[in-house]
């Protein structure tokens, strides 16, 4: 049945609607996760609500793709979007009814329904390709896949702000109903709008290929490979270092299951993710340059923000609010690529062109330095977003094009895959470059006098200012540290605390004339007394003695110009530290860019189908061995 016009593009919204609600999840969810963790006591398992949400929705990427060669592509995308909104439900739930059998407490059944969401928010990012791959001819197709990468730079910048503001104020909503829980609430009234657009106006879009079957071994192999490999690069290396057991062992479990993934897949006909696809040129190497553009994507997105706030200064919301002009950037290149390409119907240049503004970009991110300024810091997001616009939907495109129709499914999918997979080592590599280059630089750029040794003031500095009080700045934490010493101080001398001394003796900050000064004056107080035969009268007059009186005086007045002279140093140190590690960061990303562009160099090109025939191009010569 011939297709119309309109309900083509109908279907094309409720699609980039449906992706527009699994893309916004993975940055609104994100602010409010502070708020999450301290209502459900699960602190501790902080970083587990992003990982259970992160390996499922990579695992489950290529099943999708698979699923789409053999069922109609409606009725996946209706159980993706189900299964998600499910699962948005169910997380808005967490911990309301306290804990429960098998599921745990409140943070535990955030943790599980969290997967549950990544099993259907990988099925939306899968399915927007494939279905519009159905739509519209190669030759057609890019100016729409354009839209899909405009719909990832909206959300990065959405994100954000409703994460704060409904954490923040929709508790106003509906009273006794937390803000936070709005963050999931808020897909359903939408994903219920998208629901209503595909079952009633998407076509059932049954595949091309004939006689295909799942390979449910295949597909278990697969998630045994990805799995651990997913988890060994995201758990929390400071506590689980990467040449650690558990960490090795991960790695090593990965490597077996997916020997016996591709061993299983070489002679099974109707493997997950046919092998024989890597024989061609345009699908190795697209996918090959899509793992690089991955990896520098959410580089550039995960530690922007570190830069924003604290070299820069700006808030948490501004922070947030900082990456649009990336996302502008990759609105414009995205969409007016697809434009471009459907007009002269030659990819290959394009894609060589943006990953060459790619490197300009990366290379100016490294000059990031703490005299940059917000507007130069904005005009290079902005370079970089042109650069990796075009890559979201003409690698996919270039793919698509070169393979069978009847895998296109499997082909799609793969370059999700790739570029999640891509996304997920860049940053956990580049996070561990963080935690050495921030390190590094504390050691260097902190004030000697903090702490007893450099490393002692580093580990100090880490600990405390990084994770000190929320809303307080470190010259702030620093001025409030004094207090509580003074205070300790006086409790010593005008009220003869014995621990009070003691604490101020195993108080790494005071200089050790001073803390010589306390005990020689506390011992006279007390010899004064008589050692506490004296009556109290007695004792009050002398602890309320001028002579102690001006040396507390003195030591006020000395404490209120050291705090000032060293939370400035620190405010500095950071500045500067933190602009040395992001530097140095970026430094590394332009070899990931350069990478990806000497990958895209390769990349053939073919001439873009302008009909759904299900003859498909010659494949290209094989990659050579």
């Amino acid at each position: 049945m011939e297709i119309t016009q309109q309900s083509r593009m109908i279907t094309l919204g409720g699609v980039l609607l449906a992706l527009f609600l699994g893309a916004l999840d993975q940055t609104i969810v994100a602010t409010a996760l502070p708020r999450i963790a301290k209502d459900l006591h699960g602190l501790g398992r902080y970083a587990w609500v992003a990982t259970s949400y992160l390996l499922t929705s990579t695992v489950l990427i290529p099943i999708y793709g698979k699923l789409a060669d053999i069922h109609s592509r409606k009725a996946i995308e209706l159980w993706s979007i189900g299964i998600f909104l499910g699962g948005s439900f169910l997380c808005g739930l967490s911990g309301e009814f306290g804990s429960l059998p098998i599921l745990g407490d409140g943070m535990s059944q955030l943790i599980i329904f969290r997967g549950l969401q990544g099993l259907g928010s990988s099925g939306l990012f899968a399915m927007a390709f494939i279905v519009i791959s159905d739509l519209f001819p190669p030759a057609e197709r890019g100016k729409y896949q354009g839209f899909v990468g405009a719909v990832f730079g909206i959300s990065s910048v959405l994100g954000p702000l409703f994460g704060g503001l409904l954490t923040d104020y929709g508790s106003a909503i509906i009273p006794g109903i937390s803000g936070w829980r709005w963050v999931f609430y808020v897909n359903l009234p939408f994903g219920i709008l998208a629901l209503w657009f595909i079952i009633s106006r998407m076509p059932a879009l049954h595949p091309r290929s004939s006689g295909a079957k799942f390979s449910y071994l295949s597909a278990l192999l697969l998630v045994l490979a990805v799995a651990p490999l997913v988890l060994a690069l995201e758990l929390d290396k400071s506590l689980y270092p990467w040449a650690g057991g558990v960490t090795l062992s991960l790695f090593a479990a990965a490597a077996v299951a997916l020997g016996l993934f591709i061993l299983h897949s070489r002679h099974d006909s109707h493997p997950i993710l046919d092998l024989g696809l890597f024989r061609n040129r345009v699908f190795a190497i697209a996918n090959g340059a899509t793992l690089f553009m991955g990896a520098v994507f959410l580089g550039i997105i995960i530690f922007l923000p570190l830069f924003m706030v604290n070299v820069l200064g700006v808030s948490a919301t501004n922070a947030g609010l900082s990456i649009i002009p990336l996302s502008v950037g990759l609105f414009i290149g995205s969409v007016g690529s697809g434009q471009i390409v459907s007009r002269i119907g030659h990819y290959r240049i394009i894609l060589i062109l943006s990953a060459a503004i790619l490197i300009v970009g990366t290379i100016l991110l490294s000059a990031f330095n703490a005299q940059t300024t917000f507007l130069h810091a904005s005009l290079v997001m902005f370079v970089c977003g042109i650069g990796l616009g075009p890559g979201m939907p003409l690698y996919t495109l270039a793919v698509q094009n070169a393979v069978d129709v009847r895998k296109i499914g499997q082909a799609t999918s793969a370059s999700q895959f790739f570029r999640q997979i891509g996304g997920t080592i860049g940053a956990a590599v580049l996070g561990s470059v963080l935690a050495t280059s921030l390190s590094s630089a504390f050691a260097h750029n902190m004030p000697t006098g903090l702490a007893s040794d450099r490393s002692d003031s580093t580990a100090a500095v880490e600990s405390q200012f990084m994770s000190g009080p929320a809303g307080m700045t470190p010259a702030q934490q620093i001025s409030a540290g004094f207090d509580e010493a003074y205070g300790l101080i006086v409790r010593a001398l005008k009220g003869g605390d014995r621990a009070a001394l003691a604490q101020l003796q195993g108080n790494p900050y005071l200089p050790s004339e001073l803390k010589g000064q306390l005990a020689d004056r506390f011992a006279g107080l007390q010899r004064g007394t008589g050692g506490g035969a004296a009556t109290a009268a007695a004792r009050d007059s002398v602890l309320r003695s001028a002579e102690t009186d001006r040396l507390l005086s003195a030591i006020k007045t000395q404490f209120a110009a050291q705090a000032k002279s060293i939370g400035a140093e620190v405010t500095r140190a950071i500045k500067l530290s933190f602009a040395e590690a992001i530097s140095r960061i970026y430094f590394w990303v332009i070899f990931i860019a350069a990478a990806g562009f000497l990958v895209t160099l390769f990349i053939p090109e073919l001439p873009l189908r302008r009909s759904f025939d299900h003859h498909h191009h010659p494949a290209p010569p094989p990659a050579a061995e």
